[in-house]
């Protein structure tokens, strides 16, 4: 198991005060150092500030910051910072210089809150996702934005995180290697959650124990680990590979949505403070064994929201037709809303459009954490 973020949040002060960016940053890289000492891989370090609306006043004003934002952030250390979330449909287009200016920079549309969607949004959500596809060749630049669903501030996972409150810290972890040693171990799926949950809890509480002793000494508040599922472009640390370690045959076939369950039943036992979605993260490409099963179209986009309902994060990292008309993008949207509201838990959603490129033709991604894979039919 690696850290994947230590995501520190902070309420941003206007106007941006070097002082205190220093301060956060200084105390992530504390935490970063605490860890490493403890033998941890920490991937990134994070930083995250309350809605941006709620410090930006003006279009003019968004340019200049966040680009000044981005620069104090890299010089000291940071690798990507995270401007919350908009609840305000008016302010969807502005997403896109907020966006488009930076390069380490993310931020989100809260498509439903409250049990309620926000069609506006959703529909002015769709052309962004189509607009932001075209800054790059290869559609890359929809990695740093998202439409959530019911989603919590204190989320260390990005894009979906936002901060309210005083200044706290949360931990997400790259840990699917733990689900494929569990299932070794299992004889079959009735005993695989027994194993899960020893093995996690374990290995969580390690986390945890480093995490509330820098809360102690910092007096900065822990929020807790974010125990979600998450994958890897290593083959021998795949989510999917791991899930056939249990005999039910391919990802994607028939006893997928058995094993999610599982999973996340396993998640739901573990006795360690908890944030974000803690839930399981199956995205296809940030996952080698979901790579190569997409191509075998093992499943699709129906498919991983059915897994959804039991288990994950919603739609995640999935590559789409560049010629993918808002219209199917709107409509994709409000299932994905719709599932959200119906069980009451939160979702998201990065769809990535691939420029000149169609269903059944190959991503040409050059990113550590992406596994390239075919483009999927929508």
């Amino acid at each position: 198991m690696k850290i994947r973020t230590i995501t520190t949040g902070f309420n941003l002060e206007m106007p941006l005060s070097e002082k205190q960016i220093k301060q956060i940053t200084d105390f992530t890289k504390r935490v970063q150092s605490e860890y490493t000492k403890q033998g941890y891989e920490v991937q990134t370090l994070r930083i995250v500030t309350q809605p941006w609306e709620e410090y930006v006043s003006s279009p003019s004003q968004i340019k200049k910051w966040v680009q000044d934002f981005e620069q104090l952030s890299q010089s000291h250390g940071i690798h990507y910072f995270n401007i919350g979330t908009t609840c305000n449909a008016e302010n969807i287009p502005l997403i896109y210089d907020l966006i488009q200016l930076t390069s380490t920079g993310f931020c989100t549309v809260m498509v439903a809150d409250q049990q309620r969607t926000d069609y506006v949004a959703a529909r002015k959500t769709a052309e962004l996702i189509k607009k932001l596809a075209s800054v790059d060749k290869d559609g890359f630049t929809n990695l740093r934005f998202a439409a959530v669903f019911n989603t919590e501030a204190g989320s260390p996972f990005f894009p979906a995180a936002f901060h309210q409150g005083p200044v706290s810290f949360g931990i997400g972890t790259e840990n699917s290697d733990l689900v494929r040693q569990a299932f070794s171990k299992a004889e079959n799926i009735q005993d695989a959650q027994q194993w899960l949950v020893r093995i996690l809890e374990t290995e969580f509480k390690k986390i945890e124990n480093i995490a509330r002793d820098i809360s102690d000494k910092e007096g900065i508040s822990y929020n807790g680990i974010d125990v979600s599922i998450a994958p890897s472009v290593d083959e021998k640390q795949s989510i999917a590979y791991a899930f056939e370690k249990l005999g039910l045959g391919r990802f994607g076939e028939v006893g997928t949505l058995a094993v999610a369950k599982c999973v996340t039943d396993s998640l739901s036992c573990l006795d360690i403070k908890k944030c974000g979605y803690s839930g399981l993260m199956l995205p296809v490409l940030e996952d080698f064994g979901l790579a190569v099963r997409n191509k075998e179209k093992k499943f699709n986009i129906t498919d991983i929201l059915l897994y959804s309902a039991v288990c994950g994060t919603g739609l995640d990292t999935i590559p789409l037709p560049g010629d993918v008309s808002t219209d199917k993008l709107f409509a994709l949207l409000l299932d994905i809303a719709s599932l959200s509201n119906k069980l009451d838990k939160p979702l998201s959603a990065r769809l990535m459009p691939v420029p000149h490129k169609k269903s059944g033709e190959m991503t040409s991604f050059s990113f550590d954490y992406f596994a390239n894979t075919d483009i999927m039919e929508i």
